[in-house]
């Protein structure tokens, strides 16, 4: 029996063992609903408040940047040049413009994140069950809870089985406590101590499952009554983020000190402090690289929102850099390479096998087989969710209907769960007509072997026909039956006298387009690793469906118990397939993997998994099926479950990564020549080349170019068909400031040329400055088309607008450059 399906019973959706009170259960309608939801308001604590206007823009003036414009416009009143005043300061409204939409850009992106990663949870509404956002829950809806969820708001226990609830986070106490259902609860109370009827907002079932009716939320609740209010996200300093900063912090004590030196020389040497002044802020304009963070923060934040249009929700911002350098993908087999839609394929029992042919095909199945298939519905749920369940009663209600094998009237009295002792679950049934109790039994073929007592021949026979349908790449469960005439059920399964009854196969198929996307694994560089909980020969035939290499060598679970972690690093190196894995294992996996270089992302659902998911370099936890505790240890979530997402993902943090490597290439080298055409004729006692005026003009351009036109670059080609980025490799490398310098000094070569060559034909200081000028402005442009990829503009012989905000930047910097250069109002501010 595979791991797997244990895993997926324990996290099953509805407990079922069930008082009278609840077994017609309806829930809330939608017009209670939103009623409640106008009387009550959302399940969510009072959040920090949303930055206003105001607070924005005293932030952005405490900037260098528009501390210096403002200075400049000071100095410019000062001088008596009110309408170049006027004009920075007009340029200050339109800067502070751009960044505030910036910022708006990149806070919807984040709040659209953070709304996404709110806690799911699991309600029956109308008479249907429905996962939704935490914060939509309303007093008196019905919640359905099992091991691993985290629980959403205040609530009374109506249904519970095993249930262990973790509340430390409110009690303090280190030890999960039980929970009872009562049948006259009295006044709701503090949460502390065993057998409540109650459970709280912010505290995690440890071990169980339950119906609850929502009794506070919000504010209303224990943790809301603690006053803990939830502060704004914030995004954690990645490590690109702590490189650039520390760039621009060297930049700016290095540019503060060449300013100050250039306004003394220009002071000392012309005599005129004040555009020494002027000349020292021009400087200081040209040498301070603020755009480096900005460029980080919105290419991430984005990034994150762009991956989660993929359906991968990222909880760590850090991740969607690390996607970039990933050099092996740890996947679960069941739900994310396969559909988690399972099928009955084969069944045996009396020593004979049965294919079963599709459901749209019309076949008789023979009366051998009826006792295993009505049995196998009796073992599960009477409204199943889950999927080996829905398919064992889809098919069971398609054979046998019309038949007295299916029994609708019967009534459920008791349930034997599953334990980590003895993996099978046992239904007690009694019919109106027959006092005495039948039960059926499912589960791990061992386990039903087990409480069917049955001898080693007959064990290795069967083992021998497991074998064979595991080679075939079907999941097996084993069944039985058991009659028991008294009153009082006896408290193990152990203690029915079962019948051993045959074999289920059912299969998963594999999602349509996993095979593509291990392909485009393979192309990029990065090892596919399949861990299961199935059976060895489960695992082959899968791996051998989606193309994995090496299908031939596996590692299974005692197997692996029974390695050293030497020599698991060792043979990790080759081993793409593990079978009949416990959750507990995947963390020798990954630490196994790390230890050999290997940047790991890993995908896990279940609580044991988040040791393995949080030592991951990227945790990857399932959305729909799974546990509030895997989501909680993981970077990224796969919303629909789906491998294909994942690699989606990858792709997408490529494409962030090398655009941000384009937007910081372009920033580099447009500083080279400003700074130039900004110093040399401070040096050699030229006229001056640059104001502060045309240092904003040059910012209205290079702003939205590295923070809008780059971010919105499309990947290229061929970027799935690179290997992964070196995951110690800088930003900021060798090749990154060599590319800088050379395109940065070929525009200074030329605009220097320029300006000399007016010069020497004669031309008057401001026609040699807005000639100047124009090719410096030209050149910026030229430096953007280069540093962005080719896709972006050219497609075979056409040129197409693919990136319709590098054209529409363009289009603009040009019809501004022509009004200040013909325009005579403009011409005279920009000295021209």
């Amino acid at each position: 029996m595979c791991r797997k399906f244990i895993w997926q019973w324990r996290r099953s959706t509805f407990c079922v063992t069930m008082n009278a009170d609840i077994k017609n259960i309806s829930g809330l309608s939608s017009q209670e609903v939103a009623a409640r939801l106008k009387i009550h308001g959302f399940n969510e604590l009072p959040a920090a408040k949303q930055p206003v206007f105001l607070n924005l823009v005293f932030k952005l003036l405490r900037e260098p940047m528009f501390l210096l414009l403002l200075i400049g416009a000071t100095l410019y009143f000062i001088l008596g040049s009110k309408t170049e005043s006027l004009m920075l300061l007009s340029f200050v409204v339109v800067i502070m413009g751009i960044t505030c939409y910036q910022e708006h850009k990149s806070d919807k992106a984040i709040i659209a994140l953070r709304n996404l990663s709110s806690p799911r949870v699991f309600v029956i509404r109308a008479g249907k069950g429905m996962r939704i956002a935490g914060r939509e829950i309303v007093p008196g809806d019905i919640i359905v809870l099992n091991e691993g969820d985290s629980i959403s708001a205040d609530a009374e226990l109506l249904s519970a089985t095993n249930l262990l609830v973790d509340e430390a986070v409110l009690t303090g106490e280190s030890h999960p406590v039980r929970k009872m259902v009562a049948a006259n609860p009295t006044s709701f109370c503090r949460p502390g101590g065993d057998d409540l009827p109650f459970i709280y907002s912010g505290t995690q079932v440890v071990q169980g499952s339950s119906y609850a009716r929502v009794m506070a939320t919000g504010i209303n609740t224990q943790m809301g009554m603690i006053g803990k209010g939830l502060a704004a996200a914030v995004i954690e300093r990645t490590d690109l983020q702590r490189e650039t900063d520390g760039l621009v912090r060297n930049f700016a004590i290095f540019g503060l000190v060449i300013c100050i030196l250039v306004a003394i020389f220009y002071g000392v040497t012309r005599t005129d402090w004040l555009h020494g002044f002027l000349v020292g802020i021009t400087l200081a304009m040209a040498i301070l690289p603020e755009e480096f963070p900005v460029v980080l923060i919105i290419f991430l934040a984005l990034g994150a929102w762009r991956i989660s249009l993929k359906n991968v929700l990222t909880r760590r911002i850090p991740a969607v850099e690390a996607l970039g350098s990933a050099t092996v993908l740890c996947v679960d087999k069941t739900g994310t390479l396969t559909q988690n839609r399972m099928t009955v394929c084969q069944l045996f029992a009396h020593a004979q096998h049965f294919s079963v042919p599709s459901m749209t095909v019309s076949c008789a199945l023979p009366e051998t087989f009826h006792q295993l298939l009505e049995y196998s519905i009796l073992a599960s749920q009477r409204d199943p969710f889950d999927p080996m369940e829905i398919a064992i009663k889809n098919f069971g209600v398609y054979c046998l209907k019309d038949t007295e094998h299916l029994h609708e009237l019967w009534t459920l009295v008791h349930q034997y769960p599953l334990s980590k002792k003895l993996l099978a679950i046992s239904q007690v049934w009694q019919s109106a007509k027959n006092k005495d109790y039948v039960i059926a039994a499912k589960g791990a073929p061992e386990a039903i072997f087990d409480l069917c007592h049955l001898e080693l021949k007959q064990i290795k026979n069967l083992l021998e026909q497991i074998e064979i349908m595991a080679h075939k790449g079907l999941r097996v469960i084993g069944v039985a039956k058991a009659n028991f005439a008294n009153k009082k059920l006896p408290d193990i399964q152990h203690d029915f006298n079962f019948e051993f009854l045959g074999l289920l196969g059912l299969e998963d198929p594999i999602r349509p387009n996993v095979l593509e996307s291990v392909r485009s694994c393979y192309q990029a560089g990065i090892r596919v690793v399949m861990l299961t909980g199935d059976y060895f020969g489960t695992a082959q035939h899968v791996a051998q469906q989606i193309g994995l290499q090496n299908p031939d060598t596996v590692i299974v679970g005692p197997e692996l118990a029974r390695m050293g972690d030497l020599e698991l690093a060792q043979k990790i190196k080759t081993i793409n397939i593990f079978a009949r894995i416990l959750p507990e294992q995947k963390l020798r996996i990954v630490n196994a993997l790390k230890a050999n270089g290997e940047i790991v992302a890993m995908t896990g659902d279940g609580v044991n998994d988040a040791p393995a998911l949080q030592a991951a370099n990227i945790g990857v936890a399932m959305g729909e099926h799974g546990t509030d505790v895997a989501r909680e240890a993981a970077a990224l979530v796969l919303l629909d479950d789906d491998f294909s997402s994942l690699v989606a993902a990858i792709r997408l943090g490529r494409r962030v990564y090398a655009n941000i490597k384009k937007a910081i290439t372009y920033l580099l080298a447009v500083h080279i020549p400003i700074i130039g055409m900004t110093l040399i004729p401070v040096l050699f006692k030229w006229p001056l080349m640059l104001y502060p005026i045309h240092m904003v003009f040059l910012e209205l351009i290079i702003d939205p170019a590295c923070s809008i036109v780059f971010e919105a670059e499309v990947e290229e080609a061929n970027v799935m068909r690179r290997p992964p980025r070196n995951s110690r490799e800088k930003l900021f490398n060798r090749k990154t400031v060599v590319a800088s310098l050379w395109q940065g000094a070929l525009v200074l070569a030329i605009s220097l040329a320029v300006f000399m060559l007016t010069r020497f034909l004669g031309y008057k200081e401001n026609n040699v400055r807005a000639i100047t000028f124009a090719v410096l402005v030209i050149s910026n442009l030229a430096l953007i088309f280069i540093n962005c990829s080719r896709q972006s503009f050219v497609v075979g012989n056409g040129v197409i607008f693919r990136n319709r905000a590098l054209w529409l930047i363009s289009a603009t910097a040009i019809v501004f450059l022509t009004a200040v250069l013909f325009i005579p109002c403009l011409r005279t501010l920009f000295y021209f």
